[in-house]
């Protein structure tokens, strides 16, 4: 009820005044069952732009930290989020991915649209970072369709007030059917290859430029040299001459 209550009453109306966000090809995401909206995630408001643009509900799976605040402070973010429609999963381990993962199948079968973001963290610098292959195991295990999700947001000065918002645009790709894999789930080779078609679409639909490094890792090295996200993949990375142009794979088409 709360989640209804924030998104036609509370939230919705004034977010969709305010920013007036573009929706494209929203006909792709399926108004009945259950299927992975797989987007790029460049803001902490991607969660709050998707879902009003469905009827739908999407749910998502949030860090812990979001659900775990001391004081009346914790509390309201605590009640905030779980009316929101988001599930805490504790990222800091191979244990925790793969209890998350469990909780995205139980969502998944219990027909409802799930909200993930494979880069597994917000990009450090706009770009599209590689994806993390839990959303590969979680459409072969419950056979549901991934639909690839682009944000975008671009400057935008608002007329008269003069206000500085951003453009926002939320583009809904073509579902992906992964059925020719039925039974493969848990092969890594395969896993990798879905995901990096997943992300894929996703550039392709964003326009962003790919990152063959995981974002995780990138803020990682930053936070412990203070070097720039540019600074830091250029290290990770192989030298064109060596690597060439490194885009996801794709077996699309």
């Amino acid at each position: 009820m709360f989640y209804w209550f924030l998104k036609f009453v509370a939230i919705g109306p004034v977010v969709k005044l305010v920013f007036r966000p573009q929706v494209e090809g929203v006909d792709n995401a399926p108004r009945t069952g259950a299927a992975i909206l797989a987007s790029n995630h460049l803001s902490a408001a991607d969660w709050i732009f998707m879902p009003l643009s469905l009827r739908r509900r999407v749910t998502f799976l949030a860090k812990a930290e979001y659900f775990t605040g001391k004081g009346v402070k914790g509390f309201l973010q605590r009640a905030f989020f779980t009316g929101a429609g988001q599930v805490p999963i504790d990222r800091t381990n191979a244990s925790a991915a793969e209890n998350a993962i469990r909780t995205g199948l139980r969502i998944l079968r219990g027909g409802r649209l799930l909200g993930i973001y494979p880069e597994g963290t917000r990009s450090p610098d706009g770009r599209l970072f590689r994806g993390k292959t839990g959303v590969a195991r979680m459409a072969l295990e419950t056979g549901v369709p991934v639909v690839p999700v682009a944000m975008t947001y671009r400057p935008r000065r608002v007329p008269l007030v003069g206000w500085n918002l951003p453009e926002v645009c939320v583009r809904f790709g073509a579902p992906l059917d992964f059925s020719r894999y039925e039974g493969l789930a848990g092969d890594r080779f395969v896993e990798r290859s879905i995901t990096d078609e997943i992300m894929y679409e996703i550039m392709t639909l964003s326009a962003q430029e790919y990152v063959d490094v995981y974002g995780a890792r990138v803020k990682k090295s930053m936070d412990a040299t203070g070097a720039s996200a540019s600074e830091v993949v250029s290290r990770m990375q192989p030298p064109a001459d060596e690597a060439g142009d490194r885009l996801p794979d794709t077996l699309a088409g």
